[in-house]
């Protein structure tokens, strides 16, 4: 396991992880596939959110991303988060440590917050969050249409640190 920041040459490998959850699941809300300079460059928009890789025998198998929560300026301090491993690296020991690392990475930025966003349902991911110290914050009924069938998305929030911005 090689946990580490993203480099401009993982977003290929990146892509294809979101792509498959895109078109395999309701886990990615997105309808339609991504491509690596699309997420390169919002990842690039963003300098101060972390992405984080696990690289095993060189192949980026899962990724760890903090993004914007909401743009107005009093929610600097909070970042929405979201991990994606690939569908052969599943179940495998990745999402603990590589998730971890990005909190860690997020509370050293000056983050106070995460915010983590699941569709429903998704047991695994559940179970991750709550095992983090993620508290249910609420559910929004029927958020997303994909897949034929409406899902909710549930809210889970962790404080990451005290400190007052400066």
């Amino acid at each position: 396991m090689s946990i580490r920041a993203v480099h401009n040459a993982d977003f290929d490998a990146i892509a294809a992880i979101t792509n498959h959850y895109i078109a395999t699941s309701a886990i990615h809300f997105g309808y339609e596939p991504v491509s690596a300079d699309d997420l390169r460059a919002a990842w690039a928009a963003h300098p101060r959110h972390p992405y984080l890789v696990d690289e095993r025998d060189g192949v980026v198998v899962a990724y760890a991303k903090a993004g914007v929560w909401r743009e107005r300026a009093a929610y600097a301090w909070t970042t929405e988060v979201g991990i994606y491993v690939a569908p052969d690296a599943r179940r495998g020991g990745i999402g603990l440590p590589l998730y971890v690392a990005l909190l860690d990475t997020c509370a050293a930025a000056g983050f106070h917050s995460a915010i983590a966003g699941i569709t429903l349902p998704n047991d695994p991911s559940l179970a991750l969050h709550a095992r983090l110290g993620f508290e249910h914050v609420g559910t929004v009924r029927d958020a997303g249409f994909k897949n034929n069938a409406w899902h909710a998305v549930a809210f889970y929030q962790k404080l990451l640190a005290s400190q007052v911005p400066s």
